[in-house]
């Protein structure tokens, strides 16, 4: 991985300057794994403004698994509208406390495998609860930890899930933790899906810009 140790130097630098992504300000807020569950759930195709204003509403209904299973599917939904495909969601909110108890005995496991296994939780939410929820080395990689590893050329990779395993595979762990967070911001702010703004980016000189056609 060239230049890596650079790249993250110069991430270290820049970061706190752009917007802290949702899922690590819920976790600034609440230091609770269940809680970065439930917001990491919601946040899923969804604006982070809106993830956040969220789970502001839901925080205040439910603060532990029982609170989480007196509420109906119809107040659920009420609670997290108009995060993307609510009602999807508030299914899987209703569900959780069900399946918690019968698989996990009312305890929130701490495994990628093991968090996969409960209602909405894929890779990508299983992973970040992992990192963010019990501070254990774990890889969330989203749509910008994917385009960006491969416009880096750190990797070169065609999926999301591929993408996942070669870096555990390839990454130092000291940076295991800070990559999603670094890069969704970066994502997010600077090197965006479309044009990317290149002239402001701190990484264009390690940067091969792969797939990248139009910049700013």
């Amino acid at each position: 991985m060239k230049h890596i140790h650079e790249i993250f130097k110069t991430l270290d630098t820049i970061i706190p300057e752009l917007d802290v992504p949702v899922m690590e300000l819920v976790q600034a807020q609440t230091d609770d794994p269940f809680k970065i569950l439930l917001g990491t759930i919601l946040s899923a195709r969804t604006k982070d403004q809106v993830t956040a204003k969220a789970c502001e509403r839901l925080f205040q209904r439910v603060d532990t698994v029982q609170d989480l299973k007196k509420l109906s599917v119809k107040e659920l939904e009420e609670l997290i509208y108009p995060v993307g495909f609510y009602q999807t969601k508030a299914r899987h909110l209703k569900e959780l406390p069900n399946v918690l108890e019968k698989e996990f005995n009312n305890t929130l496991p701490q495994t990628v495998e093991e968090l996969t296994v409960l209602p909405g939780v894929g890779r990508k939410t299983a992973n970040l609860v992992v990192a963010l929820g019990f501070r254990k080395p774990s890889i969330c990689v989203d749509v910008h930890v994917h385009r960006i590893s491969n416009r880096l050329d750190i990797l070169r990779t065609k999926t999301p899930l591929e993408t996942e395993m070669r870096l555990r595979k390839t990454l130092p762990k000291e940076y295991w933790l800070k990559i999603n967070w670094y890069l969704v911001a970066l994502g997010q702010k600077i090197c965006t899906p479309i044009s990317p703004y290149c002239s402001q980016c701190p990484l264009k000189k390690y940067c091969r810009q792969r797939g990248v056609k139009t910049t700013r």
